[in-house]
């Protein structure tokens, strides 16, 4: 097998080959604050909607063993907890967060430290039809292929998202999460989807079934691109790997692991502000 051969794993699922797994950073982009400007007052909590379900098949039937994206998870939440946030974990079926565990960044402390801290709660999620969008003052969905699994069908999520629309409430999501946001109907329009017309990116799809088939990191082409599908759906898309963050009304979405530090400090002050609001009004 070469090496840009994804590598089959125990269950017949299929990893990054070798050559794809030299590009996993051995650290995040993780860069502490340097001030504490954006912080809570008073205790709030984020909701983290990840998923349970890591296996993706591939359009050639190959599945890819996915799960959350490591650092896409905890890079933000480091910065959350940081301004005083504390979180929440949902899956649909309230199993335990599948994280990409071969994609580890092996010499960053930072995210190791959060990962033990949290791991009781990633452990033993919420079942998402459980958690009520009021209770947090934003919803965090992180990346990873194995958002496109379950996340996009889920009505409980779609449900969350659209209370969270209707609040205003902060949706912060990156590369494959946004993936979650295709559960979102818009159930007083005929069942439009709730961000047509949005301004989002994600993942782009010419490095999805082009550039990561090709390296091995994916065993085939996806059964479908994400950023094709938000388009489809009349969102205003941009695919890129650039790092980019773009905010439209409630919605925050960057568009693949370059941009997990950045979505958090354009997501944070945001946050805090409607928490701090959410309080006054209580």
């Amino acid at each position: 097998m070469g090496c840009f051969s994804s590598r089959p794993t125990a269950d017949g699922a299929y990893e990054p080959s070798a050559f794809a797994s030299l590009l996993v950073p051995k650290k995040s982009l993780y860069k502490p604050a340097k001030s504490s400007e954006h912080a809570l007052s008073s205790p709030a909590k984020i909701l983290v909607v990840a998923t349970d379900d890591g296996r993706l098949a591939m359009q050639n039937g190959k599945v890819f063993n996915s799960g959350t994206h490591v650092s896409e998870l905890f890079v933000p939440l480091l910065h959350f907890k940081g301004a005083g946030f504390d979180f929440d974990f949902a899956t649909v079926s309230g199993e335990p967060v599948v994280l990409e565990m071969w994609g580890w960044p092996k010499e960053d402390e930072a995210v190791a430290g959060l990962w033990h801290q949290l791991k009781p709660k990633l452990d033993k999620p919420a079942k998402l039809a459980d958690v009520a969008a009021s209770a947090y003052a934003g919803i965090f969905i992180p990346g990873g292929h194995g958002a496109m699994v379950n996340l996009p069908t889920s009505e409980a999520l779609g449900k969350l998202l659209r209370d969270a629309h209707e609040a205003g409430q902060p949706t912060v999501t990156l590369c494959h999460g946004p993936a979650g946001l295709l559960a979102a109907t818009d159930e007083k329009n005929g069942g439009a989807f709730l961000y047509d017309g949005y301004t989002m990116c994600c993942f782009s799809a010419a490095t999805e079934n082009g550039v990561a088939p090709l390296v091995g990191y994916l065993p085939g082409k996806v059964p479908w691109t994400l950023e094709t599908r938000l388009r489809e759906l009349g969102a205003n898309v941009t695919g890129s790997e650039k790092g980019t963050v773009l905010v439209d009304r409630e919605l925050i979405t960057g568009d693949s692991p370059n941009a997990e530090n950045k979505i958090a400090a354009v997501a944070l002050p945001l946050l805090v502000a409607f928490a701090e609001k959410a309080k006054n009004k209580a």
